[in-house]
């Protein structure tokens, strides 16, 4: 997971040396909780079209100001598309609960602001990679209307448009039917190595229950947006079968969805970016 993390980075150091099609509004406050504020990123086109992508700055549950990504702000500002850029609680202090309520947050922010900054509110698309790609389902099969609370929460958290790169979608049945994934790499990052050994310790059915509660796929519908999903058939870390498994199910469900494999590449590749490409007209077909 740290390595799709430094993959954005170096990403994002490309896209400096661009001729940005953007201007940038840092360090927007989205959420204060403990003592904490998270914040997000805005790139608004010099030609906006009111389409907007939402990115889960995310790798291994860890969110760095410094991965914020140029690279993909620049290629969607190109298209007239505001790009912003989420900053969430890192773990092991958040875990995963915890952080998929501070992007819902964010989700329900951008949609209550969106005047501000050019947004059509109907209009938003939600992207990551790897745990990114997985908050980012966490948050597109839950979202819905607003509930009790201040203004930002009485806002909708739904989305229009979903594309990610190689998400853990089914942690129950982590690269074969009932394979419990709390010895992999994913879990000890979400939740830390004590808790996942904390974790062994109690009945099966348990693990069972907290692998089902953090899988995306156990909350989809057929209300579920257009979700596309690129992945590597190579990928040790994330198997290519979490993927499969959720387009499987989005179908079954009658949700418009497609997968891209990626033959040969693993947990991110330096071509990203011409997937990006695909992920970018997927939202131009459905956020219209």
């Amino acid at each position: 997971m740290k390595r799709i993390s430094s993959l954005l980075l170096v990403l994002a150091i490309t896209g400096s040396a661009l001729a940005q099609s953007f201007t940038r509004v840092s360090d927007v406050i989205y959420l204060k909780q403990g003592g904490a504020a998270f914040t997000l990123d805005v790139f608004k086109p010099k030609k906006p079209t009111g389409a907007a992508i939402i990115h889960m700055v995310s790798g291994g549950w860890v969110s760095n100001h410094n991965d914020i990504n140029l690279a993909i702000a620049e290629a969607a500002a190109q298209r007239g598309i505001t790009m912003v850029e989420v900053v969430h609680g890192a773990q092991p202090r958040y875990k995963v609960p915890e952080i998929v309520a501070q992007v819902t947050r964010a989700v329900r922010f951008i949609r209550a602001n969106a005047a501000t900054y050019g947004i059509n509110p109907n209009r938003l698309a939600i992207t990551g990679g790897s745990a990114g790609g997985h908050l980012s389902l966490m948050v597109a099969s839950q979202g819905g209307p607003g509930r009790t609370g201040d203004a930002i929460d009485k806002t909708s958290s739904a989305l229009q448009a979903v594309g990610i790169f190689f998400p853990p979608t089914d942690f129950a049945n982590y690269g074969r039917p009932n394979n419990q994934a709390f010895d992999s790499p994913l879990l000890k990052a979400a939740y830390g190595a004590a808790f996942v050994e904390d974790v062994k310790s109690v009945t099966s059915e348990k693990i069972r229950e907290i692998s089902d509660s953090m899988s995306p796929i156990n909350y989809f519908t057929a209300a579920m947006p257009p979700t596309l999903i690129v992945h590597g058939d190579a990928d040790t870390l994330v198997p290519i079968q979490q993927s499969q498994s959720a387009i499987t199910k989005l179908q079954r469900l009658g949700v418009t969805s497609k997968l891209i494999t990626v033959p040969g590449k693993g947990h991110g590749w330096p071509e990203m970016m011409d997937q990006f490409k695909d992920i970018l007209d997927w939202f131009e077909k459905y956020l219209k």
